[in-house]
């Protein structure tokens, strides 16, 4: 009687042991990149992680804010390293007010040029109220996300631009034999100026403005030889993104499409190698 006292009172304890010992969060991988192209509707959102460092290429439509924020906050980011917002269109920087109120951030980063919109003066505003200032994305610039990442600004090249969609920054990231290119909404004389001053292969191609003819020409492909594409875009949006021009573009040259429309949040993994698909 005793000795089964005993047990059952040892067993009980165990029991409270266990329930008291905290549940620790996975670590962060220091050698797996992952990239996240988040499902905002008509609009781009990337998060970039490796490590405990992140990244953040634009924000989606002010609409899709408070889904990006779970987003993050489901992928445990508290603080974020950079963020980028390639131009001022709302459906790039429309939601990043409550991107800069919500996160913790370390550099704020944009190309130089403004707009007198409601969202563009709100996130003006924020940037105010958390001390930040603008670091100026431009051609030449890095990106210190990681030691073991290689991140360049290749544009703007220029000071002015008759289309805001051609200030977005082209970031080329690079990680072990793996590189991936985000063209923002950059159009095509864009995309001639990088190949023209730049000798870059890219694995992984964000495609420029949604995957819209005026973007991905078949030279740009021919010097970038991806072999994945992403089209970031709303499902049945009216402007028919991404275009079937550029669908036969890729398909031509076996180059594989994935859609936010379509396959919603894609998440891609890289050991350096290896580049694998999550979704």
């Amino acid at each position: 009687m005793k000795k089964s006292f005993y047990l059952n009172m040892l067993k009980l304890l165990l029991i409270i042991l266990i329930i008291m010992v905290p549940i620790k969060r996975p670590a962060f991988n220091d050698d797996i990149l992952r990239i996240h192209f988040i499902d905002v509707g008509q609009g781009d959102s990337t998060l970039i992680t490796i490590g405990e460092n992140s990244l953040l290429i634009d924000s989606g439509e002010s609409k899709a804010s408070e889904k990006l924020s779970t987003y993050l906050k489901k992928e445990g980011i508290k603080k974020i390293d950079h963020v980028v917002a390639t131009h001022p269109h709302e459906d790039h920087m429309g939601g990043m007010e409550l991107i800069i109120d919500n996160f913790k951030i370390k550099n704020f980063w944009a190309p130089k040029v403004t707009v007198n919109t409601r969202y563009f003066n709100r996130m003006i505003e924020s940037l105010k109220r958390k001390k930040l200032r603008i670091n100026v994305a431009k051609e030449g610039k890095i990106i210190n996300l990681h030691p073991k990442v290689k991140c360049e600004i290749l544009s703007p090249i220029n000071e002015k631009y008759d289309n805001l969609n051609n200030y977005s920054p082209a970031i080329y990231l690079n990680y072990g034999n793996r590189s991936f290119l985000f063209m923002g909404d950059n159009e095509a004389s864009v995309e001639q100026d990088i190949i023209e001053r730049n000798s870059i292969r890219c694995d992984v191609l964000k495609l420029g403005h949604h995957g819209s003819s005026t973007s991905s020409s078949e030279i740009f492909l021919d010097s970038i030889l991806p072999q994945l594409a992403i089209a970031s875009c709303g499902k049945n949006n009216s402007f028919g993104h991404p275009s079937k021009a550029i669908i036969k573009r890729l398909q031509t040259r076996n180059i594989k499409l994935y859609r936010t429309d379509i396959h919603g949040d894609i998440i891609l993994e890289c050991d350096g190698n290896t580049i694998t698909i999550l979704r």
